[in-house]
């Protein structure tokens, strides 16, 4: 009975790892859009910079100023985002830390499950 419920904790820990591992990589997915974005509209806000007030620009034949104030909030939009995903991210790495530690626990309970498991990987 115990071998049963260690190794329906063991399926139910292994649920989680891979659950909070795919939302990991999803918030550094964003995280590296975000990055991206970021650099793009600072590079942008740089060249305009260098241009006279009275240029007009390409999006589609706006003043500098306009452009210059969608790149500036483009900026700062990226840093709000990427500080709260930054937060989400190290939320998501103590779970699983957490959850490491669950299944480190439970293998030391009952090194039987473990070798199961070892031969269940294996075959």
């Amino acid at each position: 009975m115990a071998d049963e419920a260690n190794r329906s904790a063991f399926i139910e820990i292994q649920g989680r790892i891979i659950e909070t591992t795919g939302k990991l990589k999803q918030v550094q997915t964003q995280i590296r859009n975000k990055e991206t974005e970021k650099k793009r509209a600072y590079l942008t806000l740089e060249e305009l910079k260098q241009l006279s007030e009275d240029t007009n620009t390409y999006k589609s034949i706006e003043p500098k100023t306009v452009l210059m104030n969608e790149q500036e909030q483009k900026l700062k939009d990226s840093e709000t985002a990427i500080a709260s995903l930054q937060t989400s991210k190290e939320y998501l790495e103590k779970h699983m830390e957490e959850v490491e530690n669950n299944l480190r626990e439970l293998l030391q309970q009952d090194p039987g499950l473990a070798r199961q498991i070892m031969t269940m990987s294996v075959a």
